[in-house]
């Protein structure tokens, strides 16, 4: 296995989604473990064989690339749509507490200002507000998930 061999390997592994792979073949094994923040890469090459070290930011890089969508889901359109993204990093919630009502559902409509939900980031609970006037179509994140910067949270249909 060559390195662009395993460089193609750690971009896969990162677009699927898998928590670890190990392969092994007759003196060769390599073990990628990802996760949100970073790739990690063990491989051990028989003697003998060198090979160019990948550069620090390979794996940094392999998140970047889109996967296309799947073909066994059927694709709506969406173009209608306006999606509201998270402006922030941190943990999604749909209320205040769980012993609160949410703040949205599927259906309502929102104007400007109104609280859509609630993203708490190094312990600061922060108010996502509505921009724009509309009816929720579909919430896109489950309630207390991570998101990340610029995650879609909403599709909103405009009014």
């Amino acid at each position: 296995m060559d390195i662009k061999q395993i460089q193609d390997l750690i971009r896969f592994v990162a677009k699927s989604g898998v928590n670890e792979v190990s392969i092994e073949q007759n003196d060769f094994k390599i073990t990628i473990k990802t996760n949100q923040v970073q790739t990690i890469v063990n491989a051990t090459v028989p003697e003998g064989l060198h090979y160019a070290p990948a550069q620090p930011t390979a794996p940094a890089q392999a998140p970047v690339a889109a996967a296309p969508a799947p073909a066994a889901e059927p694709v709506a359109d969406t173009s209608k749509f306006v999606v509201v993204k998270s402006p922030m990093i941190g943990t999604f919630y749909r209320s205040a507490s769980p012993d609160k009502p949410i703040f949205v559902n599927v259906g309502d409509e929102i104007k400007p200002g109104s609280v859509l939900c609630i993203i708490e980031a190094m312990k600061l609970f922060n108010e996502i507000e509505s921009e724009i006037s509309g009816r929720i179509v579909k919430v896109l994140v489950d309630n207390a998930s991570p998101v990340e910067y610029d995650q879609p949270l909403f599709l909103v249909e405009p009014a």
